[in-house]
C-alpha cells in the first residue's frame, strides 16, 4: 500500500531544508473526514500535524503532506453562497476586470474553481471559462450549472490543453486553494502554460499577518500545506519569471491578500489609451493598456510592514505558538465550565476550521450535543475526532442549545445579525477567536 503521507525535505518554496519548529498539534484526523453515523465506533486515521516556518524564505507550512488524492478527489467543502461571500467574489470580478484589463470574450481559467460559483461571475461579465478543480463531485455540479470544467489538478499539462483548445488565458485565478497545493512550482508551470504574454495571474491566500494578529490557529490543519506572506509569494512568483504588481487585502476567511502577478517580460509602461473612446473594441484596448505592469507601491509598502511584524525573524512565529497553546487552554475550559454548570452547548457552522478547533481544545460530542451548518452534504455525519452530530439549521431551531460556540467565525456579523432572535430569547455566543469572549443581546452591537 503505498504511503498518504509524506514528511517534507525541504522547503516547496526556495528548496532549503532550515526549519523553525512553530507548533505540533499531534496527530488529527483531517478537518473534512466526516463519519457516517455507522462508522461512529470506528478508528479513523490520523495524521501530524507539525507547524515549521523556512529560515530561507519565511514560508510558513506544514512538517507533513497528505496525499492530494486522499484530501481532495471527493471533497465536502462548496464555496459559500453566504450574502458576504457573494459580494467578496463580485468584488473579485471588478478587481481582476480592472488589474488584468479582462474584455469580453477573454478567457478566464480558475484553478480550485469548486461548483463553479465565481467562473459564473466572470461568465455573467462576457469572459470565456475553464475550470480546474480535482474533485470530481463539486466538477460534475460545475459543468451541469453549464461552467466548462475539468476534473483534474492543475499543472502544465492540463493547462496545455486548455491553451491548445481555447487559446491563452488573460487571468489565472486562484482563490483559496494555493495554499492547498505541496507542489507550487508545478502550479506555476502551469500557469506559464496557458497565461497569454500579457495576461495577470491573480491568487487568493489568507493573510500570514492576519493569522498571527487574530490568532487564527483553527485554520491550520492538513488541507493547507502553506500559509504566505507578500514577501514569500515575492519569492516564489520571481523563480517562474513572475512580478507582484499589486495587492489587495481582503475581509475573507479572516483575512486574505489578492496577490496579482505578470510576466516579467510583459510591457512595464504601456501607454494609457483614451478611456473615453467611443467603440468597444477601443474601450477594451484602453482598459488592456492600463492593467499594471510595474508594482504598485502598495507592495513595498505590505513588505516593508512584514518586517516591522517580524516576519522575517523567529519572533513572530514563536509569540504566535504562545498565544495559540494559550487560547486553546481557555476555550476548552470555558465550555467545559458552561456544561458542568448545566448550560447546553453546541456549535453554529461545521467548517473545516471549526473541525480543527474542536480537536485542538479536545471537546467533543460529550460537551456539544450538535453542530449546526448550512451545507447538505454535511447534514446527518459526525465531525472528524468529536463524533459530533451536524444538524441542519431547521433541525437545530427545534430545540436550541444555551450557548452556540461560534466556530464559523470568519462570518460573524452576517451570523450574529442573522440570529438576533436567538439572542433576545437568551442565547449566548462563545466567539472563540482571537480571545474566547460571550456575545449576548446586550453585547451585540459590536457585530451589529
Amino acid at each position: 500500500m503505498r504511503d498518504v503521507v509524506w514528511a517534507v525535505d525541504g522547503c516547496r518554496v526556495c528548496g532549503r531544508d532550515d526549519w523553525l519548529d512553530v507548533i505540533s498539534f499531534g496527530s488529527v484526523p483531517l478537518a473534512n473526514g466526516f463519519l457516517d453515523p455507522a462508522d461512529r465506533d470506528r478508528e479513523e486515521p490520523t495524521f501530524p500535524l507539525d507547524v515549521v516556518a523556512c529560515r530561507g524564505c519565511w514560508l510558513m507550512g506544514l512538517r507533513h503532506v497528505v496525499d492530494p488524492e486522499v484530501l481532495f478527489s471527493h471533497y465536502v467543502y462548496v464555496s459559500s453562497d453566504s450574502d458576504l461571500m457573494r459580494r467578496h467574489m463580485r468584488h473579485i470580478v471588478e478587481l481582476c476586470v480592472d488589474r488584468a484589463g479582462l474584455a469580453a470574450g477573454d478567457l478566464v481559467v480558475e484553478l480550485g474553481s469548486n461548483v463553479g460559483t465565481q467562473l459564473g461571475m466572470f461568465a455573467d461579465a462576457g469572459m470565456r471559462v475553464t475550470g480546474v478543480d480535482p474533485a470530481r463531485n463539486l466538477v460534475e455540479v460545475a459543468n451541469e450549472r453549464g461552467i466548462d470544467s475539468i476534473p483534474d489538478f492543475f499543472g502544465p499539462e492540463v493547462a496545455g490543453a486548455i491553451a491548445r483548445e481555447n487559446g491563452p488565458a488573460r487571468l489565472v485565478l486562484g482563490r483559496q486553494c494555493f495554499a492547498h497545493i505541496p507542489d507550487v512550482h508545478n502550479i506555476l508551470k502551469g500557469v506559464d502554460a496557458v497565461l497569454a504574454p500579457d495576461g495577470v495571474l491573480a491568487i487568493e491566500v489568507p493573510y500570514l499577518v492576519d493569522l498571527f494578529d487574530r490568532n487564527e490557529f483553527d485554520t491550520i490543519y492538513h488541507e493547507h500545506a502553506s500559509y504566505y506572506s507578500v514577501g514569500t509569494l515575492n519569492h516564489l512568483f520571481a523563480a517562474h519569471g513572475l512580478r507582484v504588481v499589486d495587492v489587495e487585502r481582503v475581509a475573507v476567511h479572516g483575512g486574505s491578500i489578492v496577490v496579482f502577478a505578470a510576466r516579467d517580460a510583459a510591457p512595464r509602461n504601456p501607454a494609457a489609451r483614451d478611456t473615453a473612446a467611443r467603440d468597444t473594441a477601443a474601450r477594451d484596448t484602453a482598459a488592456r493598456d492600463a492593467a499594471p505592469r510595474l508594482p504598485r507601491p502598495v507592495v513595498a509598502e505590505l513588505l516593508a510592514m512584514e518586517e516591522r511584524c517580524g516576519l522575517t525573524s523567529e519572533r513572530a512565529y514563536l509569540e504566535f505558538a504562545e498565544r495559540t497553546r494559550r487560547v486553546i487552554t481557555a476555550v476548552g475550559d470555558l465550555v467545559r465550565r458552561l456544561v458542568a454548570d448545566g448550560r447546553r452547548v453546541a456549535g453554529y457552522g461545521a467548517p473545516s476550521k471549526g473541525t480543527t478547533l474542536l480537536q485542538f481544545c479536545g471537546l467533543s460530542h460529550r460537551e456539544l450535543e450538535f453542530c449546526s451548518d448550512t451545507t447538505t452534504l454535511k447534514h446527518g455525519k459526525l465531525l472528524p475526532g468529536t463524533r459530533i452530530p451536524v444538524y441542519s439549521p431547521e433541525q437545530a431551531r427545534r430545540n436550541p442549545p444555551d450557548y452556540y460556540v461560534l466556530l464559523a467565525w470568519n462570518y460573524a456579523e452576517e451570523i450574529i445579525r442573522k440570529e438576533r432572535p436567538y439572542l433576545e430569547q437568551g442565547g449566548r455566543f462563545i466567539v472563540p477567536l482571537p480571545e474566547p469572549h460571550i456575545v449576548s443581546a446586550e453585547s451585540a452591537g459590536e457585530y451589529i
